[in-house]
């Protein structure tokens, strides 16, 4: 009985309290019904932007993990003309490299390398090798392999074929067929002024009286001619009476021959070399003859020849090829078209040189960091029509006035005869370079420089 009266009193003080709370709960909502009805609002609007913020979260990370997958799945080829003892090759394989790096893509499993794969009729048997084992994108590094990825991309339409320093893409046809190219004449220029400042300092000193430059290039063709006239004019920009010969080898990599055509232009008296040719050749040769007692110097292309041109190297002009390796996959990747033809440079961090040499002139590095500034800011244009002058045209490609300046200039050629004959190419007193096409056709010969062969 005592129990049962327990309990009874027990309950009826759970009923009290349980009303006292709810009449403390009533006042309190009377009192605050606009602040409540505000605070609902504000939830239920926290409550959505959550559950947005949530959604768009799932919804990057969707997009996240497609991303990811693709780029897991993308097969990539690349044909090179020589193997990683070419320094112009190691450029293509450390570009492609550090493009998958930044990326996702694993280089390891998801790039495929052709090496040494000449410019004939092996590069489309490698190029079609590349699409028959499934990849979707294929490169090639050299101007001579681009008529065979044209043959390739015409029998593998659902694959992108990219002809690096190729000319043929927006005359073939082929929606498949890409070009891209790097804005070399900048870093020749540029490195022009490293051996301007050199030539100036040796010619201040009296050690040189002649400012006698000479040049080891590859072939006649326009990319060489534009990098090594881009070349001198940068050495002109500091000793303007210098002058330069060039020796081809008629081959992009050829240690013997271009360390030969160094020495016969050392032997003409040159005392600073440059070179568009692929091999250390050249700069192996100036060291040699500066050890012997020759005054001479040397600038490079590719890599960093300090290695073996501890003294001579003053240092060499190079292309950043993972800018555009990384924009052309990101295009890829992404489902977008890529451009026929895409040139970009030192403002895309696609050019630069290597590190100055010990032999470097005093100044050398604010003269570089002006020119930089100067191409940079567009207040310096390498091929501005009043820096050099010419020889009037016999085949109509140019025009020059009565002091030698040129007026206008076709940049293309329309009917493969060599010859260009379409595409204004001189824009406000400056001859605009890779904006017509990626690839250079700056082939005016200036003033000031001798082929030799």
């Amino acid at each position: 009985m005592k129990k049962l009266l327990a309990l009874l009193l027990a309950l009826v003080m759970v009923v009290s309290l349980m009303a006292c709370a709810s009449d403390t709960a009533k006042d309190t909502s009377s009192d605050t019904s606009t602040d409540s009805s505000t605070t609902t609002d504000d939830t239920a609007t926290d409550d959505a932007a959550a559950e947005d913020d949530a959604a768009a979260e799932d919804d990057a990370a969707t997009e996240d993990d497609t991303a990811a997958a693709a780029n897991t799945d993308v097969k990539i080829g690349v044909i090179l003309v020589h193997d990683d003892n070419s320094g112009y090759d190691m450029a293509h394989i450390d570009g492609i490299k550090n493009a998958c790096a930044a990326l996702g893509i694993n280089y390891d499993t998801n790039v495929t390398l052709k090496y040494n794969v000449a410019e004939d009729e092996s590069c489309y048997d490698a190029a079609a090798d590349l699409a028959d084992a499934g990849c979707q994108i294929i490169f090639s590094d050299s101007y001579g392999h681009q008529t065979y990825m044209g043959q390739a991309a015409s029998e593998f339409p659902d694959t992108v074929f990219v002809a690096c320093t190729g000319d043929l893409a927006a005359t073939s046809g082929l929606t498949n067929l890409k070009n891209i190219f790097p804005y070399t004449y900048e870093s020749r220029y540029v490195s022009g002024v490293v051996a301007g400042m050199k030539l100036k300092e040796l010619m201040d000193a009296g050690t040189v009286t002649d400012p006698y430059v000479g040049y080891v290039g590859a072939f006649p063709y326009a990319e060489v001619v534009s990098g090594y006239t881009a070349f001198l004019l940068g050495v002109q920009s500091i000793v303007p009476e210098a002058h330069m010969d060039v020796q081809y080898t008629n081959s992009w990599y050829d240690p013997v021959a271009e360390g030969e055509a160094a020495n016969a232009l050392m032997g003409r008296g040159c005392v600073i070399i440059g070179q568009h040719a692929d091999s250390t050749g050249a700069p192996s040769a100036v060291q040699a003859a500066l050890e012997s007692g020759t005054v001479a110097y040397s600038v490079g292309y590719n890599i960093d020849m300090l290695s073996v041109a501890p003294d001579a190297a003053l240092t060499s002009s190079q292309n950043v090829w993972s800018v555009l390796y990384k924009a052309t996959l990101e295009k890829f990747l992404a489902g977008e078209e890529i451009p026929t033809d895409y040139a970009c440079g030192y403002a895309e961090g696609a050019q630069t040189i290597s590190a100055l040499g010990s032999s470097c002139a005093e100044g050398t590095q604010e003269a570089v960091d002006a020119a930089w500034a100067g191409l940079a800011d567009g207040s310096l244009h390498v091929f501005d029509t009043s820096k050099f002058t010419c020889q009037p045209a016999t085949d109509g490609s140019y025009t020059v006035d009565a002091d030698g300046h040129v007026t206008q200039a076709f940049g293309l050629d329309s009917n493969g005869d060599f010859v260009n004959d379409t595409g204004e190419a001189i824009k406000d007193g400056y001859f605009e370079e890779s904006v017509l096409r990626s690839a250079p056709y700056f082939s005016l010969r200036i003033d000031g420089i001798t082929e030799l062969n």
